[in-house]
């Protein structure tokens, strides 16, 4: 019930605590399953882990000689005042404090090597992952999220790798081994030691059972911050054209309030527990010291040494347990990331290519569309959707948002697979081509052009990567966007950001068209090309659209109707099905749905 109250903050978050409770099943089987997938990157660098264990063996028992041959050094030569071996044993002392302090470098040496391969393991695979992954996917999703999940998440396996896995083998021999020298030495004193065991136990249940939920909402709130702060840099255009600032402000606050509040609570009472573990410490230092005296006085068979011995060795058995008991809710907190980690890396990839599909060397740009359905989960889409276009034809989609015309485009770039009906290029239907090889063959040529952070050079290179310089030169000249490129201050190898800063959106444009110029490509996707550009602008890229699309089979998605006049084929969809097909010409004749659309838009211009 304490839980409650101390995460009673979060309650404007309809955090279910009941159902946290009612899932703990469920999280301790996922825990174990997270838990052994880390195992296995382990169990890879069997080698170095071996010489880990050898190393933190080594200092264990290094670590439990050096007290034990104090307390004989106390009863053989301080007691009985026998000077003569001391010196030899101080000398052996020193060699025992260099081996133990060498062993711990070793072992921290070769785990920080353990540790960064396994996480740059992970990162490759996640990394790889997410070019696996369908569009839906990233739809669904924000970027800062899943960059949390690359970044803060593997960071924090990175640590508890480092710490914790040697840390918790250390312990448990340091337990293991002081118990049987204890025993050896005094079972009676042992068994006052040991009392405090339930204790501690009892009170590490009580702090781990709270920290755990904690730890995973803790991350979870980092990755929601980090995807709204991601979101905030992206749109800072939107944020401060609306004079949203205070808002946005306001909602980071929230959200930064809740990972604060997340990780208050978690650290807190994780906290509590060295502080018990000090407390049960003292009790049990007090109740050797007591116990000790006693029979000591009464000649039961214990030394001073080994009351020396016991109050070192009582030290070195709550500090194992104190460290166990850190480690642990570390490792709770490095769980809640494997497991986010994890989570991405067992998303279904991106449907695999049909056994029998071909790979499509030549391409005239036939292409059909024969009744076509299709949704997204139970909602449908497109419905029935036929039409024809002939290898050089030209085919624009026009209708009011949400008309099907980008789902389109999606299916016949198979970012996503129809339910129904059958699309074919060249008389192959499209589920029986490779992806690659599919799209190799397309262009694209988006509304929202994106540049990558690198020179103007290699971002048109992008379209085919073993294109020559001179074909960059020839592309830029043919997009008509040489002459701005040429006034640049570093030309070509002028370096831009993937937000394109220093150059306008209509040269953005001009740039996506020479990326798509080099990249020679039989069939051609416009989605609204020219939208939000300055009107000399758009007749440049009217220009070096008119020049790519000859001879290519072009797709254009459009929403202003002057710009697909002279398309080959116009075709209305509405609600996800066709309306009205033909030409310009044709479809005004018909005095129907588009006749309507283009008065509507004459009106307005």
């Amino acid at each position: 019930m304490l839980i409650k109250e101390l995460v009673r903050p979060f309650q404007y978050q309809k955090i279910d605590l009941n159902q946290v409770e009612t899932q703990k099943k469920k999280r301790a089987k996922d825990t174990r399953g997270t838990i052994k997938r880390i195992s296995a990157y382990l169990a890879a660098e069997k080698i170095k882990l071996t010489l880990v264990i050898l190393m933190v063996l080594l200092s264990t028992i290094l670590g439990l000689l050096g007290p034990y041959l104090i307390g004989r050094a106390i009863d053989l030569y301080i007691v009985t005042e026998a000077h003569e071996g001391l010196k030899t044993l101080l000398v052996w002392l020193i060699f025992i404090f260099i081996g133990h302090s060498l062993s711990i470098f070793l072992q921290n040496f070769w785990m920080v090597g353990i540790a960064q391969k396994i996480v740059y393991q992970l990162r490759k695979e996640i990394f790889h992952q997410f070019h696996r992954l369908p569009i839906s996917y990233f739809d669904k999703r924000q970027h800062g999220e899943l960059m949390s999940r690359v970044t803060n998440d593997i960071d924090n396996i990175n640590n508890t790798l480092n710490q914790s896995v040697i840390q918790i083998f250390s312990s448990i021999l340091t337990l293991v081994g002081t118990i049987v020298v204890m025993l050896s030495l005094s079972p009676i004193l042992t068994f006052v030691t040991m009392t405090i065991i339930p204790l501690m136990l009892l009170a590490m249940r009580w702090i781990t059972k709270r920290t755990g939920p904690l730890y995973k909402l803790q991350q979870k709130h980092l990755g929601d911050l980090n995807g709204f702060v991601e979101e905030s840099i992206s749109g800072q255009h939107v944020i401060k054209t609306y004079s949203q600032e205070k808002r946005v402000i306001k909602e980071f606050k929230e959200n930064n309030e809740r990972l604060k509040l997340s990780g208050f609570w978690a650290l807190t009472i994780a906290g509590f527990i060295p502080k018990v573990m000090n407390m049960l410490n003292y009790l049990s230092f007090s109740l050797i010291a007591l116990v000790g005296g006693i029979l000591y006085i009464y000649d039961l068979g214990v030394t001073v040494g080994i009351i020396v011995i016991f109050a070192e060795y009582a030290r070195q058995f709550t500090r194992p347990l104190n460290e166990l008991s850190n480690q642990f809710n570390i490792l709770l907190s490095a769980v809640a990331g494997a497991e986010r980690v994890f989570s991405v890396l067992d998303e279904p990839r991106e449907e695999s290519d049909e056994r029998d599909a071909k790979v499509l060397k030549e391409v005239k740009g036939h292409v059909t569309f024969e009744d076509v359905t299709f949704g997204y989960e139970d909602e449908h889409i497109l419905k029935g959707i036929s039409f024809e276009a002939r290898p050089g034809e030209s085919i624009a989609f026009v209708g009011h948002t949400g008309a099907g015309k980008t789902t389109i485009i999606n299916l016949l770039s198979r970012f996503y697979n129809y339910d129904e009906g059958k699309i074919t290029i060249d008389g192959h239907e499209l589920n029986k081509i490779t992806r690659e090889s599919l799209r190799s063959h397309m262009g694209f040529v988006l509304q929202d052009s994106f540049l990558f952070h690198d020179t103007i050079r290699e971002n048109i290179r992008y379209g085919r990567l073993t294109a020559s310089d001179d074909e960059v030169i020839q592309a830029a000249k043919e997009a008509n966007a040489h002459e701005f490129i040429s006034n640049l201050p570093n030309g070509y190898d002028t370096v831009i950001d993937q937000s394109g800063s220093g150059i306008s959106q209509g040269q953005k444009q001009l740039l996506a068209i020479a990326r798509a110029f080099i990249a020679k490509p039989r069939i051609l996707i416009l989605d609204e090309a020219t939208s939000n550009i300055d009107t000399v602008t758009e007749l440049k890229i009217q220009q070096a659209l008119e020049r790519l699309m000859e001879g290519r089979t072009s797709f254009i998605i459009a929403h202003r109707l002057n710009t697909v006049q002279k398309a080959d084929k116009i075709i209305l969809l509405e609600h996800g099905q066709i309306k009205e097909q033909g030409s310009h010409e044709k479809l005004l004749g018909l005095k129907g749905k588009y006749y309507a659309l283009y008065q509507e838009q004459s009106r307005h211009e």
